[in-house]
């Protein structure tokens, strides 16, 4: 049997999904194939965003096999769809526990897509003891539905889930978090894994602080000196008023805000604008080839997480910012992971209503010297690749994963391709 190392990776969508966390798992893929690993993948043949779609059963692509579950197209937008789009996929990879051919050299990776995914590590513990267990904490459960209002903190559902989830997490070998504010929820679990924070990265990695294109940077904040872009997703866990209220303190300075958002609160988010507001803007959502040119249109990013999430999400669009070389004015606690990195690497503002004033005030300043910015895109930039790198992470994940095989694997000659 080969000591060739196997990772087998377990979550809900896969390439060629656009979804970010979709994007990181194949990243992953990819990224291990580079480093000496085989990779099987197993996610469902529906597409994220369109469950009619029903991408092939079985494929190969980039080195990385592919086993896709076939699922009915329960609409992942319902809580009910997502409820049995979960059931169904915890009994798929349990059959897989089962069914896939075993390797000597083995390590099983689990995300947080479908809700619940992590109770995979129960059937694989039991079936097949020899492989290692990690688990890819995006979204934190129960967390995440608390903080939504679905479930009430406390309640009978929640501390069944919770007994549950201890049980998992006592499975795994190694828990991955995206930062401290996310340790903090997952360690009274009790589990004995070895933690690691292991974030995602900027789908767009630009070799140096992006320039940005005139006409993009024309149409999203037309002649402002100082761009403001909040481009992505916005969603229960983002909140609007910070940005808003920022947005009216700037009013006569040559400050604009663009949202270029998809996202379930998009629509509250423009009843809330005001005709008043005409230094607030909307555009469409950019495609992926357009992305390093929007993310480089503005001069600084906005972030935003309501303090009941934090720990249960982080946000990736953070990360985007800074590979772009570009600062954040993250609207969301000051001790969340965000707001932690924001003042560590200073690379930003933290926006609270204790704070609103004195932001409003540095931004006004900030127009009116361009030539501080600068500075800050060449720190952001490089607080990016020296933490928060694509290649940096994957490394990371080899070595994690190296650390769980119980026969030593060769390291490849070459060490990367990403």
């Amino acid at each position: 049997m080969s000591d060739r190392p196997h990772a087998v990776l377990l979550y809900h969508y896969f390439h060629p999904d656009d979804v970010v966390s979709a994007r990181m798992f194949t990243d992953l893929a990819d990224g291990l194939v580079a480093r000496g690993w085989d990779v099987t993948a197993i996610p469902c043949n529906r597409g994220c965003r369109e469950e009619s779609i029903a991408h092939p059963l079985n494929e190969t692509h980039d080195g990385v096999s592919i086993r896709r579950v076939w699922r009915p197209p329960f609409r992942q937008a319902s809580a009910r769809g997502r409820v049995l789009n979960a059931a169904w996929m915890l009994c798929a990879w349990a059959r897989a526990a089962v069914t896939l051919p075993r390797r000597r050299n083995e390590v099983m990776i689990v995300g947080t897509d479908p809700v619940l995914g992590v109770l995979a590590a129960l059937p694989w513990w039991a079936l097949r003891w020899r492989a290692g267990i990690v688990h890819w904490c995006h979204d934190l459960y129960p967390d995440a539905a608390v903080a939504e209002g679905m479930l009430k903190a406390g309640s009978l559902p929640v501390r069944v889930l919770n007994w549950l989830l201890a049980k998992a997490y006592r499975r795994c070998g190694v828990i991955a978090d995206l930062g401290p504010c996310m340790r903090e929820r997952l360690e009274r679990y009790g589990s004995h894994a070895r933690p690691a924070t292991l974030t995602p990265w900027a789908l767009v990695e630009p070799s140096r602080p992006v320039e940005a294109d005139p006409a993009t940077r024309r149409e999203l904040f037309g002649t402002a000196a100082l761009g403001l872009l909040y481009s992505g997703s916005f969603g229960r866990a983002h909140s609007h008023t910070e940005f808003l209220d920022l947005a009216r303190l700037l009013r006569g300075a040559p400050v604009g805000l663009c949202f270029a958002v998809r996202g379930n609160r998009v629509n509250e988010l423009k009843a809330a604008v005001t005709p008043d507001d005409a230094n607030v803007s909307f555009a469409g959502f950019a495609p992926e080839e357009e992305l390093e040119r929007r993310l480089g249109a503005c001069d600084l990013h906005l972030v935003s997480l309501r303090s009941e999430w934090s720990g249960a999400v982080v946000p990736s669009k953070f990360f985007g910012a800074l590979a772009a070389g570009r600062g954040v004015v993250y609207a969301g606690p000051p001790d969340s992971a965000i707001g932690r990195w924001v003042t560590e690497y200073r690379v930003g503002w933290v926006l609270t209503p204790e704070t609103l004033g004195a932001v409003a005030a540095d931004l006004r300043a900030l127009a009116a010297e361009p030539g501080r910015l600068a500075a800050l895109r060449a720190r952001c930039h490089a607080a990016y690749h020296e933490h928060f790198s694509r290649d940096r992470q994957l490394d990371e994940w080899d070595a994690e994963l190296r650390a769980l095989l119980p026969v030593p694997a060769p390291q490849p000659a070459m060490a990367r391709s990403s």
